[in-house]
């Protein structure tokens, strides 16, 4: 296939924001009752929107969660991704290097993409290309952001690649009709639901002009 546009996700993708992400959710949601370690947040919410996460929390919860969970958790994951969050190894020079257009497409809200994409030093690459699932009547899994992104870019999504980091964001981009990589930096448990999805897997932001046959 050709390449016209490649469309990455954010959080997993460009910013090692997960590990920091489900530490604290994890931290919000002890003190109301549920407790659920770092790696049981990753497993049950990764990928989820906002809303999402605060919709299946109050599900395991069996009841509502407190009316200010969202505004303390906000300022909680705000404050942490300031301080600790970083460019993923290798994609700032990635980013630098294409040769074809790119974009960023996030189930995340528009303010914390900004805001871990500055904290990152990588707004400068990617501002101006920026799509989240508010734009949207669906979020992924749906493949409606994915569909959005490339038509705002002029890319059929045949021509289109996209780059995830989970199960939720795979099966958005073969849902649109797209190539999809997914990146996975270490060994862990998402490897084969990644390919099951329709992923090609990567280690190294450095393979990836290899795969697209951009080197």
């Amino acid at each position: 296939m050709s390449v016209a546009l490649v469309i990455f996700d954010c959080d997993g993708v460009l910013i090692d924001s997960e590990p920091i992400a489900n530490r604290v959710l994890a931290e919000q949601l002890r003190p109301v009752g549920l407790a659920m370690s770092p790696g049981e947040v990753m497993a049950r919410f990764v990928g989820r929107t906002r809303d999402g996460c605060m919709e299946l929390a109050q599900a395991l919860l069996g009841r509502p969660l407190p009316e200010d969970f969202g505004w303390r958790w906000d300022q909680a994951l705000f404050a942490a991704l300031a301080c600790e969050v970083r460019a993923v190894d290798g994609v700032a020079e990635l980013l630098r290097s294409l040769s074809v257009p790119y974009c960023v497409a996030s189930n995340g809200t528009p303010h914390r993409m900004r805001m871990s994409l500055e904290a990152a030093g990588l707004l400068p690459l990617v501002d101006g290309r920026l799509f989240t699932a508010s734009e949207v009547a669906r979020p992924k899994p749906a493949p409606d952001l994915f569909l959005h992104a490339a038509r705002a870019m002029g890319t059929a999504p045949r021509d289109t690649v996209v780059i995830e980091d989970t199960p939720t964001g795979v099966r958005a981009g073969v849902a649109a009709g797209m190539r999809v990589l997914a990146y996975v930096a270490a060994p862990h448990a998402q490897h084969d639901a990644l390919r099951e999805a329709g992923a090609e897997l990567f280690h190294d932001m450095a393979q990836v002009k290899t795969m697209l046959g951009l080197a």
